[in-house]
């Protein structure tokens, strides 16, 4: 690796320590579906954003309230101590496209439909109140 490449690469890991960030890979549901779910808490409070995502009806919603979870145990175990009520927002969360698994289904006259099961990568970032305000 380059001394350029590797001073980015450290630069990048640095930024990444002073955020509170969780990620989940490789989730098979198909992106577009997961970006539903995501929509619905963008820039949320943190115990707005379980109470909604606990009782949608999606089952991507499962998924991303466990995510949301593990994020703010994140901040919890970097700043050791308990988060209070409304101290905590959802800044940022995105989906991006995991791996497709391509599947042939039979089709009339000896032809083949082509299946793509479609997977996907999310990450969610929180954040404090505060430390938007600086």
């Amino acid at each position: 690796m380059g001394n350029r490449k590797k001073l980015a690469a450290e630069a990048r890991k640095a930024a990444l320590r002073t955020q509170y960030f969780a990620k989940l890979k490789g989730v098979p549901s198909s992106p577009r579906k997961m970006r539903y779910v995501v929509d619905m808490i963008r820039g949320m409070e943190v115990d707005r954003a379980l109470g909604v995502l606990r009782f949608s009806k999606k089952q991507a919603a499962a998924d991303v309230e466990k995510l949301l979870r593990s994020a703010i145990a994140n901040w919890e175990a970097k700043n050791d101590r308990k988060a209070e009520a409304g101290e905590l927002y959802v800044s940022r969360v995105f989906v991006d496209e995991g791996v497709t698994m391509k599947r042939m289904r039979p089709a009339p006259q000896g032809r083949g439909y082509r299946i793509r099961k479609r997977s996907n990568h999310v990450t969610l970032f929180v954040d404090t109140k505060t430390n938007d305000e600086k």
